[in-house]
């Protein structure tokens, strides 16, 4: 007892500096004037079999609601029952069942349900939360008590009043066949801090929780639903581990614990007798020595590990009550139970004063649980309210808080520099794994091998240099199997051992699993991400590539290797991540809004098909695809099809270069064409600068259509200039069979130095583009493709962006942007619509980059992010600043240096709605993004609304883009 204490003593402290920390509160307050009121007059009116029936709940399922009603009505009817408790079946059939007995019953019902996790663990078709050992690994208290509140609400919400949770027991023994994932971890300090905060939020919401198994089910290797488990520990260290989650949710006014039945003969001395009959455990343990005054409630009595005390002839459920506690849960024999409380009150055995102590106790806690004002629960949208949002975003910020990096040699964790990386990924396991494999993929190229045989996998991994595997175990209860096969064991062993690549090992199971793993010696990198659940998985990838960081602990030690407690935490590199539109101030409600938009469009014929995107706070929230890559097929969007992305091309890829270029003093915005191309230099065009032409102030001529000038007297290709197969001197490919004389770029930037400056200041062209892609190329000796993906597209993880997209992808990821019939000929899918583009072999400046909407979100959250992402600083934040300037606003010229910017009157390129730091451009071919560092929002909308012709101006016209972005603006809820 004394050592108990002082163990105890310290870890309270431990808690209290907890406490004031998270500033909790006790869980109960004191009792109520009305409450006691009510108690004694509900007492004074009970018969004697009335008041016995109190101590008694049965078990049922909610299934057939006629005849599960219709025998427990019975049984009230008989036996006064106190309560009932729901073990499996339907959410709407438990409320119906609930109603109907609670009408039949003179006393309100307390009505229990085990819990632990969330409905899910009883009932179907609701919410399952993380499990408890899930939980363990979160060190933010607050989560756990949003957890109790939620599983509260749900437990409310199908007329329960009691949830027989949490579970208290410190889980010792990896071999435990019970517990394990069941409990918060092998700390008493962590399982009392979280089971506490669990039990708070359930109080919180009015539904009395429950600690269980007392006095602690971790440390056995039996499972006491088929035999007796005997707890060995001496009572020293019962003091100081079993007990002490116990003693602090007692301290902490916890409203009921339940016993469980277990042979520990430290503290019962009686061979065999299980804990929840045992007097030295419940009376003189709980209730003097620990000092809890709440309900308490016996396992339940029809286990297996009471199979040898039923034998002994004295009626279990009174023995159990006679030890101490106050409810006999699930009897075995009903009817000869409620008869032996009957005979030892009339013999004496059975006193008025200990029975006036639990049914009081009982109805103390009916009140409290509201039974004093009962109302019926309605069956409406019962499973709706069961699985609404806000579980959903609760869950995922628990799986991001809990996932756990063990180990991570060389910082391998988060992964950077992805041009360096060829990565492999390997599952293990029989559970899903779509979820993970999938989520990988969207920071990188991520090929899934499989084979047969450990040489077949040897073979396939020698061509990569890195290798994630993911060991993904079905976790839909605690009790399923985690455990490695010995060929899964053998094969971690030696595709983690092998030297050509390093090794993240992702485990999605029990960490308990991780105890057969021979050596760990040559894995690089150990995350336990505790579940295969698909938020789990895909948390886990995000974690992977720095998008989400790290920050849980183990709950359990593995092996002598990774003791209680560890965990690396990382930081975020800034890569775009994945999430619900609420968890960053957005309604997904509101979002919805955008489906309609977008419908509208297809319906009006503005365009075939289109890729929405939406990202806030570096999360894309919002991400879907609509209609067909043309009007014929049956083909659909998918967010692997790319599309012509136009003039998108002018800052997605020549602006950057150009920044680039500005900070190494390479080119200034006062640089004129005359000393950008010094052939310039007697033309009109030489006094043009840098600032003026991309701030489209420099009175250059809108376009130039170099192409009709190629066409022969049929307005078709002209043999002088084109060829149908490539040969000497015509090597650039304009389309399907269609080449263009090689020289012909001479004579694109012989005519732009020929052109006469406008009268007018400010109109946009494509023609500075022109000059820009030159200068780049020249001084870097490296096309402009070449560059960008070498400087930014691949270490950013771009795999869906190219010029001359053919050359990488297959065709029908392509999305066809127009049926030509005034140059091609032909339609024009893979080849850059914009024909000064085309013949300049695909690649121009202001036009020819293909992407999808998710590659395109990512170069404006590197923007957004003042040039980092991914861990890597691409451009400086004073250079984006520079450029995302509007200088000549007090001109009227909205326009910044490349970007475009909101509109300075009532109409323009954007909703009206945007923050004046916030910056896009559109493309011709129905291309749009906007960014908005105010917001911390990007929006990307791509269509080809120039299919089958470029005539259609529908998209223009209708300002389908900018009333999409209204939608997204009316979704901010902040």
């Amino acid at each position: 007892m004394v050592f108990r204490r002082i163990v105890f003593c310290i870890t309270s402290f431990l808690f209290f500096v907890s406490s004031i920390i998270g500033q909790k509160q006790p869980l109960q307050a004191e009792d109520s004037l009305a409450q006691i009121t009510w108690v004694e007059n509900q007492y004074e009116k009970m018969s004697l079999e009335e008041k016995i029936g109190q101590l008694f709940m049965v078990s049922t399922a909610a299934r057939d609601v006629e005849a599960t009603s219709e025998k427990l009505k019975k049984l009230i009817a008989d036996y006064s029952l106190g309560g009932v408790i729901f073990l499996r079946g339907q959410p709407k059939a438990q409320i119906e069942i609930t109603n109907t007995i609670q009408a039949a019953s003179k006393t309100p019902l307390l009505i229990g349900t085990d819990a632990e996790w969330g409905l899910a663990m009883r009932l179907d078709s609701t919410f399952a939360y993380p499990f408890n050992m899930t939980l363990g690994a979160v060190k933010d208290t607050n989560l756990i008590e949003r957890v109790g509140r939620h599983i509260a609400k749900q437990v409310k919400r199908v007329g329960a009043h009691i949830n027989f949770a949490p579970v208290l027991d410190v889980n010792s023994n990896p071999d435990n066949p019970i517990i394990g994932s069941r409990s918060f971890g092998e700390s008493p300090f962590n399982v009392g801090l979280k089971g506490a905060a669990l039990a708070r939020g359930m109080q919180k919401e009015g539904i009395l929780a429950c600690g269980k198994h007392f006095p602690g089910h971790g440390d056995t290797d039996k499972d006491s639903h088929a035999e007796l488990p005997k707890i060995m520990a001496s009572k020293a260290k019962m003091d100081s581990i079993e007990l002490i989650p116990f003693q602090k949710l007692s301290d902490q006014h916890i409203d009921a614990m339940m016993v469980a039945h277990l042979e520990v003969p430290s503290i019962e001395t009686t061979p065999g007798l299980p804990s929840s009959l045992s007097k030295a455990t419940v009376t003189n343990l709980l209730i003097k020595e620990i000092g809890f005054e709440g309900l308490i409630f016996t396992d339940a009595l029809n286990m297996g590990a009471l199979t040898a005390a039923a034998s002994e002839g004295t009626n279990i459920s009174l023995k159990a009550f006679i030890a101490g506690s106050d409810v006999v849960l699930m009897p075995k024999d009903l009817p000869s139970a409620f008869d032996a409380f009957k005979s030892a009150y009339g013999s004496g055995r059975l006193t008025e004063t200990r029975l006036a102590r639990s049914v009081k106790k009982i109805l103390m806690a009916k009140f409290k649980a509201g039974l004093h004002e009962y109302l019926p629960s309605a069956t409406e949208n019962v499973v709706e309210d069961l699985n609404t949002l806000q579980d959903k975003i609760l869950a995922e910020d628990v799986y991001e808080n809990a996932l756990t990096l063990a180990k991570n040699n060389v910082s391998l964790v988060p992964i950077r520099k992805l041009e360096n990386k060829k990565i492999a990924y390997v599952a293990l396991g029989d559970g899903a794994h779509a979820p993970f494999y999938d989520m990988l993929k969207n920071y990188a190229k991520v090929t899934q091998v499989s084979a047969n045989s450990i040489s077949e996998y040897k073979e396939k991994l020698s061509k990569y240099n890195l290798v994630i595997i993911g060991y993904h175990k079905n976790s839909k209860t605690p009790w399923k199997s985690y455990k490695f096969s010995d060929e899964e064991l053998s094969w971690l062993e030696q595709i983690a051992g092998l030297r050509t690549s390093n090794t993240i090992f992702a485990c999605f199971a029990n960490p308990y699993a991780l105890k057969s793993v021979n050596n760990f010696k040559s894995i690089d990198a150990l995350l336990v991400s505790y579940q295969n659940d698909s938020i789990a998985q895909q948390k886990t990838a995000q974690a992977i590539f720095g998008a989400i960081s790290i920050k849980g602990k183990l709950p359990v030690s593995i092996q002598d290797v990774f003791l209680e407690g560890t965990g690396i935490e990382t930081k975020t590199l800034g890569r775009l991540g994945f999430t619900l539109p609420e968890r960053v101030g957005l309604s997904g409600t509101g979002l919805s809004y955008v489906d309609s938009l977008v419908q509208v469009g297809l319906d009006s014929l503005m365009f075939p098909g289109a890729q929405v995107l939406v990202a806030k706070r570096g999360n894309i929230v919002y991400q879907k695809n609509f209609g067909s890559p043309t009007y014929e097929g049956t083909a659909r969007v998918n967010g692997m099809h790319i599309y012509d992305l136009a003039s998108l091309t002018k800052i997605l890829s020549t602006l950057p270069m150009i920044m680039k270029m500005e900070e190494e003093g390479n080119i200034a915005l006062n640089n004129t064409f005359e000393e950008l191309v010094p052939e310039y230099a007697d033309s009109e065009l030489k006094d043009v600068t840098v600032l003026k032409a991309l701030s489209h102030y420099g009175r250059l001529p809108a376009w130039i259509a170099f192409y009709l000038s190629t066409l022969n007297k049929d307005r078709k290709p002209s043999r002088e200039f084109y060829r149908f197969e490539p040969t000497q001197g015509f090597t650039n490919k304009v389309s399907d069979n269609l080449y263009i004389t090689d020289a012909y770029r001479d004579s694109i930037y012989n005519r732009i130095g020929r052109q006469s400056l406008k009268s007018n200041r400010y109109r946009y062209s494509d023609v500075a583009y022109y000059v820009f892609k030159k200068y780049i190329e020249e001084h870097y000796s490296k096309r402009l493709d070449e560059l960008v993906e070498d400087f930014f597209y691949e270490p950013m993880g771009l795999q869906n962006t190219a010029f001359n997209p053919l050359q990488k992808f297959n065709k029908e990821y392509i999305v066809p942007t127009e049926e030509d019939q005034y140059f091609r000929y032909q339609t024009v899918q893979g080849y850059v619509h914009d024909m000064g583009a085309a013949m300049q072999g695909g690649v121009g400046g202001h036009a020819g980059l293909f992407s999808n909407a998710q590659d395109v979100a990512k170069i404006m959250q590197m923007y957004l992010q003042g040039g980092m992402y991914g861990g890597k600083r691409f451009l400086q934040e004073r250079t984006i600043k520079k450029f995302n300037t509007c200088y000549f606003c007090h001109k009227e010229v909205r326009r910044g240096v490349g970007f475009d910017k909101p509109q300075l009157k009532d109409s323009g390129p954007t909703c009206g709605c945007v923050s004046r730091k916030s910056f896009g451009h559109s493309g011709f071919t129905g291309t749009y993004t906007w960014a908005d560092p105010e917001e911390e929002l990007v929006y990307v909308f791509l269509s080809n609304r120039t299919y089958p012709s470029a005539s259609n101006r529908l998209l223009v016209e209708s300002g389908l883009r900018t009333r999409i972005q209204q939608a997204i603006y009316d979704s901010i809820i902040e």
